[in-house]
């Protein structure tokens, strides 16, 4: 079903769940490796000759997979989105030295219920839903010399304001097996952080000032990274602020509980099902009813019918007394007349 499905802690455990599962599979099935050929040959060509080898393509595709597979996922509530996105839109990473413990974990799974969009040199916008990141040792095949973070960015397939989800799914949908075997998710980025080195800003090969580019309007109420300001992928950018914002005392993370059908799935798939969802932190505990102050201020005055007030004695045994009408609300407040009020909300 997805995440546009879900609003509740529970909701969010169990689409993190499923999209795990059904990426699992797909990462290790015949179809991921071909869209990751066919990724690489776009993104890694350089004067009409590809600059990788074969052997990257299997340990990318390698890490990947154990990525989906062996991690414990994490979803960013909606109400963080904004901050994160506006951290990652003010960082500026460039010179950046990153530590074997800048991240939480070696492997980590976000996902975003409510999706960031980068915009791309050419003018382009494409979406964040999720982002995975693992640990990796030098590799020549991927052309890390050194220890490095690696960080992919994933679209959601089924997202309707993502021009280029919709033209990929436009293309999966015609090949029924495809369509059949694809993942929720679709790779649009990656990037490569090194460990112990600084970090240099993306020489973008297609800028703003190429001619046959069509600008996107930004979408309404969403948020939009600007990669060519940031200088670094915005995955790059929003997965190091998600780093260091979910470590302070402005978030906490909470492990909502599981429903037994998605537990079963989970453990049928071999998958480690605790999600944690990571949201904004309350600034002032709640206080138990009748204890501390209101909740709630009253700035009128209304009245209030008699009626039942239901009641229990130390013995436990029920009972009941009348309350007579009476007026509510703080002194010299407006008075509502009337025994109803009709509010029209927009």
């Amino acid at each position: 079903m997805g995440f546009q499905h879900e609003s509740t802690l529970a909701g969010y455990a169990r689409a993190a769940t499923d999209d795990r599962i059904r990426m699992a599979e797909y990462a290790s099935g015949p179809w991921f490796p071909e869209h990751v050929r066919d990724w690489y040959e776009v993104r890694f060509v350089q004067d009409g000759r590809r600059v990788f080898r074969d052997a990257s393509l299997a340990d990318f595709a390698r890490l990947t997979t154990r990525v989906w597979q062996a991690r414990q996922p994490n979803v960013v509530a909606p109400a963080m989105t904004a901050i994160l996105a506006a951290a990652a839109s003010s960082l500026d990473l460039s010179g950046e030295v990153l530590t074997d413990d800048t991240a939480p974990d070696d492997h980590g799974i976000v996902f975003f219920p409510e999706p960031v969009y980068q915009r791309d040199p050419d003018g382009g916008i494409h979406g964040i839903s999720a982002i995975t990141w693992t640990r990796v040792p030098p590799l020549p095949s991927l052309r890390m010399r050194s220890p490095s973070w690696m960080v992919v960015n994933w679209a959601a397939l089924q997202d309707p304001h993502d021009r280029k989800s919709i033209l990929a799914r436009e293309l999966i949908d015609q090949d029924p097996r495809q369509a059949a075997q694809a993942g929720p998710y679709l790779m649009v980025d990656r990037d490569v952080l090194p460990i112990g080195e600084p970090l240099t800003q993306i020489a973008w090969v297609d800028g703003p000032d190429n001619t046959d580019t069509e600008w996107q309007t930004t979408l309404d109420g969403r948020c939009v990274i600007d990669a060519i300001a940031g200088g670094l992928l915005a995955c790059s950018q929003l997965i190091y602020a998600y780093w260091r914002i979910s470590s302070q005392p402005l978030a906490t993370a909470v492990t909502p509980p599981l429903d037994r059908p998605a537990r079963r799935r989970a453990a049928r798939a071999s998958l480690l099902h605790d999600t944690r969802v990571v949201m904004l932190r309350r600034t002032s505990p709640i206080t138990e009813p009748g204890d501390g102050e209101a909740k709630w201020h009253y700035r009128v005055r209304f009245v209030v019918k008699g009626h039942w007030r239901r009641l229990h004695d130390q013995n436990g045994q029920p009972y009941r007394i009348w309350i007579n009408a009476y007026i509510k609300g703080p002194d010299r407040a407006p008075l509502l007349h009337g025994e109803k009020v009709a509010v029209l909300a927009r």
